[in-house]
């Protein structure tokens, strides 16, 4: 029987309890899950890509199926190599569908890869890394949003500001 891959992207600056929920659920799904944390030369993150995947990979441990590698260019292209045919997204509100749906179809038509939207718990519904990093830097606390690991990071990274 073959193996049954799929694909988390994304650029986690830094991943919260949004994303580990999506990862988890989709390692449920799957017998391989890939995390592909992107790489974009063009934005300056608060953790480089090396320490977003130091990451993951500490709150992702629990998961024997899952993988977490960088990744740069087009995401088909990534899936091509490694043999992945579906993306896995989370979807929190009706304005992520938008966007989603058209990166969806462009996907797709660039190389037949598909993508199930999965529902973001209603616990996680507003919750962005963006978000996240803001609360942190403003001193709020961010611990019911992220896990212990990045929540110290965090607090070590701004701390120092």
């Amino acid at each position: 029987m073959p193996v049954r891959r799929a694909v988390c992207p994304g650029s986690f600056d830094p991943i919260t309890n949004g994303h580990l929920d999506i990862i988890d659920r989709a390692s449920r799904l799957y017998d391989t899950v890939h995390v592909a944390v992107m790489i974009n030369k063009s934005k300056q993150g608060l953790f480089t890509v090396d320490e977003r995947i130091d990451l993951i990979r500490q709150v992702t441990a629990g998961l024997g199926n899952v993988r977490v590698e960088a990744f740069h260019g087009l995401l088909v292209d990534f899936c091509k190599e490694r043999d992945i045919p579906a993306i896995v997204k989370g979807l929190r509100a009706v304005s992520d569908f938008d966007y989603e749906l058209q990166m969806a179809q462009m996907n797709n038509g660039l190389s037949g890869v598909e993508t199930l939207f999965v529902p973001t718990n209603p616990t996680y519904s507003f919750l962005s890394s963006s978000l996240v990093k803001e609360v942190a830097a403003w001193g709020g606390d961010v611990s019911h949003l992220v896990p212990e690991t990045v929540n110290r990071a965090l607090a070590e990274r701004l701390g120092s500001r």
